[in-house]
C-alpha cells in the first residue's frame, strides 16, 4: 500500500501528456513488482494511459475529448539519452515543416545511427533512417535537407522536380556557414545525394568543388528532374 501511495504521488506531480516509464519513478529496485503492479492499476483506473510497453502519460482532456500526447512525446527515448541528442524526427513530418508535401502520415520516421527494427507504439508507426553522420542537435536542419534529397523519390504527394525546387528555396536561404557544413555533411551520404547538392549549389552559385571531386564521372542518376527545373543537373550526370 506504501508503494501505491508512493507511485500516485509521483504521478499527481508530474505534467500532463509527458510520457514517462517506471524508470522514472523513484522506487528501490526491490519494489519493482509493486511498482508494476500500482501502475496497472491506475491505468485500469484511468489515472493513466499506455502508449506501448512500460510507457504511460497522464491524460490531458479538454472539451474535445483526451488529448493524446504531441509526436515527440511519443518517441523521446529515441530523440535524447541522458542529456545528449541521439536522434531527430525526418521523414514525411519534417518534409511537411519545409512545405515538401502536405500529407499526414501515422508513420513517425527517426534519423539515428543505430540500425532499428520499426515498431509501433499507439496510433503511430515509427520507423527508422540510418544516419550516416554523427547526430548533432545543431546540425539537425541540416540533416533534414540532405534526407529530403535522399527520399526524394518517396515523398507523398510530391515529385522530384517539385520537391528539388522547395529544397533549393530552403539552400538559397541558409548562411555560409550553414553552406559549408552542409557540404560536409553529404559527404557522408551516396553519390546520387551528392550529386543533387552539387548541382543546386551550383546553380546558386555556391562553392561545390569537394562534391564534383567525390564523384564517378562515368556514374550517372536517374531522377527525373529536369533542365528547366535545375539547369545544372548535366553537370552533375542526373536525368
Amino acid at each position: 500500500m506504501v508503494i501505491r501511495e508512493k507511485v500516485k504521488e509521483e504521478i499527481d506531480r508530474m505534467p500532463e501528456n509527458v510520457v514517462f516509464s517506471a524508470s522514472d519513478i523513484d522506487v528501490p529496485r526491490q519494489y519493482r513488482s509493486a511498482l508494476v503492479k500500482a501502475l496497472n492499476q491506475f491505468e485500469y483506473a484511468g489515472i493513466i494511459k499506455r502508449v506501448s510497453k512500460g510507457r504511460y502519460y497522464k491524460p490531458r482532456t479538454s472539451r474535445f475529448g483526451v488529448l493524446p500526447p504531441s509526436e515527440k512525446e511519443i518517441v523521446k527515448d529515441f530523440l535524447e539519452k541522458d542529456g545528449e541528442t541521439i536522434g531527430y524526427i525526418t521523414g514525411t513530418r519534417a518534409f511537411a515543416a519545409m512545405a515538401l508535401t502536405t500529407q499526414v502520415s501515422s508513420v513517425i520516421m527517426i534519423g539515428t545511427n543505430i540500425s532499428r527494427r520499426p515498431l509501433a507504439r499507439g496510433q503511430y508507426k515509427i520507423i527508422f533512417l540510418l544516419q550516416p553522420n554523427r547526430i548533432a542537435k545543431k546540425d539537425i536542419p541540416l540533416l533534414v535537407i540532405l534526407d529530403a534529397l535522399r527520399l526524394i523519390k518517396e515523398i507523398p504527394g510530391s515529385t522530384p522536380q517539385e520537391a528539388i525546387t522547395q529544397i533549393s528555396i530552403w539552400i538559397k536561404e541558409l548562411s555560409d556557414k550553414d553552406c559549408k557544413r552542409l557540404l560536409k555533411l553529404c559527404m557522408a551520404y551516396k553519390p546520387y545525394v551528392r550529386a543533387q547538392l552539387g548541382a543546386i549549389f551550383e546553380y546558386l552559385s555556391i562553392p561545390h568543388k569537394e562534391l564534383l571531386e567525390s564523384l564517378n564521372p562515368i556514374s550517372h542518376y536517374k531522377l527525373g528532374v529536369s533542365e528547366t527545373i535545375l539547369p545544372t543537373i548535366k553537370n552533375w550526370n542526373i536525368i
